[in-house]
């Protein structure tokens, strides 16, 4: 075994998330590589201090560049807002640190394809923070797809639906102004990498993005509300998506449902710890969806406990990234999603947008 002291920026939601994972990722899945809690950034001294005291690290700053230069910080976890990612990823690059950044990988397509660029330059681990196609569930429903047990795949339907806008009262925030921070920024990149994971690439696309509340208490929205689109994969699939934060009574509606030639498979977030899975063959009477509870038979489940159907929850997601992490940086080989494959989801949503704007088809090897 070895440490590795690891420097986190940005303490809140996903601040948080990470810190406890590389906390207890060795202890959960006995890493090689164990994770020193050696600083963390935030906006100011006194909320940096707040995160270390509560979290464990060694030291904090307020300062990103304090941490991403320090000697005792071996790796970087990006959880800042989405237009400082670039500058932060080409920092420490150029210091040949790997990057673990959260999603989207850049605030733009042009700042994603710098962040590959760097990457690719430094030659060091990179990974992107996709947590919610790490469940064991869609962890099985790519692995079923992959062996073929649905067949050749004919259609897939995939929407992230959340009502944290719902309300047209609720005030105008820091989620209400720029690209980045709409919907197509915000929740289309979850469920895109997930089409792209379980199906392949689109090659096509048609897509409308619009914002319903363009005016709420406080000022005026100038992002998305949100948006949906039709799609061609490479593999001659359809896809519809639907993207959303204005849909009343959804939570985490990261939900999917892909049709093959022998058999079809439905998801929903809501309930991550099942997958139902519909086959083929047998007597017509009793053929039907089966409700599939995630246990140890399932991928990166019993490392968190040995009982079937007793369900992993969100944080576990964030471990299993920070395994994958660790996992590349001691084997010097990037383990999917990398920077790339995050370049490719932003890909996808230019194309959207510039669809919607166009109102007709992309061809994604346009972006």
């Amino acid at each position: 075994m070895a440490e590795i002291g690891i420097g986190i920026l940005g303490g809140g939601y996903m601040g948080k998330a990470h810190s406890v994972a590389m906390s207890a990722v060795g202890a959960v899945f006995d890493t090689q590589l164990r994770p020193r809690l050696e600083m963390i950034c935030a906006s100011t001294p006194e909320s940096a201090e707040k995160y270390r005291a509560a979290f464990g690290f060694t030291r904090a700053t307020d300062d990103w560049r304090v941490l991403v230069n320090d000697a005792g910080v071996e790796a970087i976890v990006i959880a800042t807002p989405q237009d400082l990612h670039r500058e932060i990823a080409e920092a420490a690059f150029a210091l040949g640190k790997p990057v673990f950044c959260e999603k989207p990988l850049g605030a733009s397509l042009a700042d994603s394809r710098a962040m590959v660029a760097a990457a690719e330059r430094a030659g060091v681990p990179n990974m992107v923070g996709f947590n919610y196609i790490r469940t064991p569930a869609s962890q099985f429903a790519r692995q079923l797809i992959a062996e073929g047990e649905i067949g050749d795949i004919t259609w897939f339907r995939g929407e992230h639906t959340e009502d944290f806008y719902a309300d047209p009262d609720s005030p105008v925030s820091w989620r209400t102004e720029g690209d980045a921070n709409g919907t197509m920024g915000d929740l289309a990149p979850h469920m895109i990498n997930a089409a792209l994971a379980l199906l392949g690439p689109v090659e096509k696309l048609i897509a409308e993005v619009e914002t319903v509340h363009q005016a709420r208490p406080g000022g005026t929205v100038t992002n998305d509300d949100h948006a949906q689109m039709m799609c061609r994969f490479a593999n001659g699939a359809m896809g519809q998506m639907y993207f959303s934060r204005i849909a009343t009574g959804r939570k985490m509606g990261y939900a999917y449902e892909i049709m093959g030639t022998k058999g079809a498979i439905r998801f929903d977030q809501e309930d991550q710890n099942a997958l139902w899975l519909y086959k083929m063959g047998g007597d017509d009477a009793t053929r039907g969806f089966t409700k599939i509870l995630t246990g140890p038979a399932h991928p990166d489940y019993e490392p968190f406990c040995q009982g079937p159907g007793h369900g992993t929850g969100y944080q576990d997601q964030i471990i299993i990234e920070a395994r994958d992490f660790l996992r590349a940086i001691e084997t010097g080989q990037n383990i999917w999603p990398a920077f790339e494959d995050g370049m490719e989801v932003n890909r996808v949503i230019a194309a959207a947008m510039a669809s919607s704007r166009d109102k007709n088809w992309k061809d994604i090897s346009e972006f």
